[in-house]
């Protein structure tokens, strides 16, 4: 039977074992998933998870509960010999092993790409993956109890001041977000006051969201200036160090979260190991009917899409002639990559991949959003509905649909539940504060101060009775 080896559990890799598990006959193939993570994030809605509106597993989809046809294995792809159509397969525990392939399927996805700033890498959180996320939330709400304990003065500032790099659509939605997060914690912290907290986004260019109009880009920045949190253009992070935040303007000042969401990069681990053609941008090099290869040479057996791969974009929309990094393509190129693998195992005709984007669309808090499709933009109440209505019906599975669907309802009569589980992260601490301990062998085996006495009084009687 052929065995199809899928490289990255995320939107691209999750959809492409979901449709070939539908499309394929009994006995057709054989498809084996490889991520180290048993689950599949829905990114979109990071920012909610951050803000306590979503409940964090919910905006996840179980690869095994999911994909009941596919072959699971919770490890790395460490490199894709296509030459001689094997992988090196790494698992968390245990000797690393080959995996023979007859067609490999490359989804591994992006990871935040960041630049050489002093304090940066020490300092500041992604926001590509579910765990950081709730970090996020938790260091919000965190920050927030210190604060309330402590008087007025440089720490509780620093501890009510928050930084997000990057003002495209994801650094956009997550500091709106935690705006309408923080203004909403305040009606349970009395101690602290509206202007206490402190919001800054630091954008390098001279606006954001290039997906929207600049009329549209312009009324997002009156909207969150009028909500308490500032937006600087055409500044540049110079240091982030201990968190004391220095900007290309001369303005400094301590905070202590930084989120930087300033760009992503394909995944290392893999277009950095295998001998699949790579383009000069770090991507895997992809056609528009999603196999590997140019329009003059294809690598045979080979394919590939989502934020890994650089995908012509046939409708000349794309950045650079290519598609742009996100889901709404990652998705559909899944399930088109699906069925071109079908049809040529089938020895049918394949397509190319051909979408034009049906508009972006972003949450900036509770009962705020915005819309752009060309020359239409919706802005308030309206689009934020239109944003949950989207994305709720992007969200894979109506079992997935009905959690996220029951969180918003739940939100919408108890509000958001503000409890931080920071302490997840170190859940052993107070057991290992107070367990016993056996005492050492030499401090056990040595007599007791009170009985040493006692021990010499008997050997002198016996001497004396002697």
């Amino acid at each position: 039977m052929p065995k199809i080896l899928i490289v990255g559990g995320g939107y691209a890799g999750f959809y492409t074992a979901w449709k070939l598990e539908k499309w394929l006959r009994k006995g057709e193939a054989e498809v084996t998933l490889v991520d180290p993570l048993p689950y599949m994030t829905y990114q979109p809605f990071l920012p909610e998870v951050a803000a306590g509106e979503i409940e964090p597993r919910h905006a996840v989809v179980g690869h095994r509960r999911h994909l009941k046809k596919t072959n699971i294995i919770s490890a790395k792809v460490t490199y894709v010999n296509h030459a001689e159509k094997k992988a090196t397969i790494t698992p968390a525990i245990g000797e690393p092993w080959e995996f023979e392939y007859d067609q490999v399927v490359i989804t591994a996805g992006a990871v935040s790409r960041t630049f050489p700033i002093p304090g940066v890498a020490d300092e500041a959180i992604g926001l590509k993956n579910i765990e950081e996320a709730v970090a996020i939330r938790d260091r919000v709400l965190g920050n927030f109890d210190k604060a309330a304990a402590l008087p007025a003065g440089p720490e509780r500032e620093r501890l009510l001041t928050f930084v997000v790099i990057g003002g495209g659509f994801a650094g956009i939605e997550i500091f709106a977000e935690l705006r309408a997060f923080a203004s909403a914690l305040l009606e349970q912290y009395p101690q602290i006051t509206f202007e206490e907290t402190h919001f800054h986004l630091i954008e390098a260019m001279g606006r954001i969201m290039p997906e929207v109009s600049l009329p549209t880009s312009h009324w997002v920045i009156k909207n969150l200036a009028e909500r308490g949190a500032e937006i600087h253009l055409e500044t540049q992070l110079s240091s982030a160090v201990d968190g004391h935040i220095e900007l290309s303007t001369g303005e400094s000042f301590d905070a202590d979260l930084i989120v930087w969401t300033a760009g992503v990069m394909a995944n290392p681990e893999i277009v950095r190991h295998t001998d699949l053609p790579i383009e000069e941008r770090g991507r895997l090099r992809v056609r528009a009917d999603l196999r590997v290869g140019t329009d003059d040479d294809v690598i045979a057996d080979a394919w590939g899409c989502g934020d890994v791969a650089a995908v012509p974009d046939l409708t000349g929309m794309g950045v650079g002639g290519y598609c742009v990094p996100n889901a709404q393509h990652a998705v559909r190129q899944a399930k088109l990559l699906a069925k071109n693998i079908v049809a040529t195992m089938r020895g049918e005709g394949i397509k190319e991949y051909f979408h034009k984007s049906l508009g972006a669309v972003a949450g900036l808090g509770l009962g705020i959003g915005v819309y752009q499709y060309r020359k239409i933009a919706v802005k308030g109440l309206i689009a934020w509905f239109m944003h949950r209505g989207y994305h709720g019906l992007a969200m894979p599975s109506w079992e997935r649909k009905w959690r996220v669907i029951g969180d918003w309802w739940l939100d919408f009569w108890l509000g958001r539940d503000n409890v931080s589980l920071a302490a997840v992260q170190t859940p052993r601490a107070v057991f290992e504060e107070f367990a016993s301990r056996p005492k050492p062998q030499v401090e056990a085996a040595a007599p007791k101060a009170d009985e040493k006495p006692k021990a010499d009084e008997k050997a002198a009687k016996a001497s004396v009775a002697g």
